[in-house]
């Protein structure tokens, strides 16, 4: 993530930096970049779960034409959990004002963030190598492990995106405590 902030910075056109030499002028810029930087990196990480999504759909269509009925709904289930994580994910708003403010995020909060954002592209790793499993398990007994296993990861992909927003609304209001 620090990658892609330093890219959005190092990309600032001149009036930008000019005006990032104005006092508050530059805690402004911070805080858009860091926005973009979240914007982009959810993005990301959506468009890589939407390509999960698909290959479940490509599955299930797998499955009604080879008369494996009795999965579907089973399949459907992991299918409607990563969709609620895509929806989640592309339709939050990008940043939240009081936790980019530069004077007030505290860089363990932010680096606490990025590990859940790391943590969200690794589980993708995993949600497809766990679609792959299912692929391989179609017409055999294996195949129901293979649903249930996919089903788990796909809800612990919405556990880490809950807890990380635990921590964004944690950093919030402890900042509004103090």
């Amino acid at each position: 993530m620090s990658d892609l902030f330093n890219r959005i910075t190092d990309d600032q056109d001149v009036i930008r930096k000019l005006f990032s030499k104005i006092p508050g002028f530059n805690g402004y810029v911070e805080r858009e970049n860091r926005r973009a930087a979240d914007k982009i990196l959810r993005e990301a990480v959506a468009n890589r779960f939407e390509e999960l999504w698909q290959r479940i759909s490509s599955i299930q269509n797998d499955l009604i034409s080879t008369g494996g009925l009795e999965f579907i709904d089973d399949l459907e289930r992991a299918a409607i959990k990563i969709r609620q994580f895509i929806d989640r994910i592309r339709h939050a708003s990008y940043g939240y004002s009081p936790f980019f403010n530069a004077t007030k995020v505290k860089e363990e909060e932010l680096a606490n963030v990025y590990e859940f954002d790391l943590a969200l592209l690794e589980t993708a790793d995993g949600v497809g190598r766990a679609i792959d499993n299912v692929e391989s398990s179609l017409g055999t007994d294996g195949l129901p492990a293979a649903i249930r296993h996919l089903t788990s990861l796909s809800q612990q992909t919405i556990d880490v995106y809950n807890r990380r927003s635990e921590v964004l609304m944690g950093g919030i209001e402890s900042e509004e405590n103090n």
